[in-house]
């Protein structure tokens, strides 16, 4: 492994700092996001320290802020540049 490789936990804390962004840009807590969500205070502030949280999690806080089209279309450019062909 090379020394200044991106690792897992790089990226979860950009996504812990991105949510913690985007609440504030919004002006609201974590029990108002997690309020809003149908979850957990304790589920955002595991996104937000950052710990391991679900896919769905991170999904639905995407779709909140609107930027899960966003990431649906960066993941669907990337099979489109790499000639990812479906498994089945």
């Amino acid at each position: 492994m090379k020394l200044n490789e991106l690792t897992v936990y790089d990226v979860k804390s950009q996504i812990a700092k991105l949510s913690r962004t985007l609440r504030g840009f919004e002006g609201i807590s974590q029990d108002q996001l997690a309020e809003q969500l149908n979850m957990s205070r304790i589920t955002i502030q595991n996104l937000e320290r950052p710990k391991n949280v679900t896919l769905d999690t991170f999904l639905k806080v995407l779709q909140h802020f609107d930027l899960l089209e966003k990431f649906d279309a960066f993941i669907a450019e990337n099979i489109a540049d790499k000639n990812v062909t479906p498994l089945y």
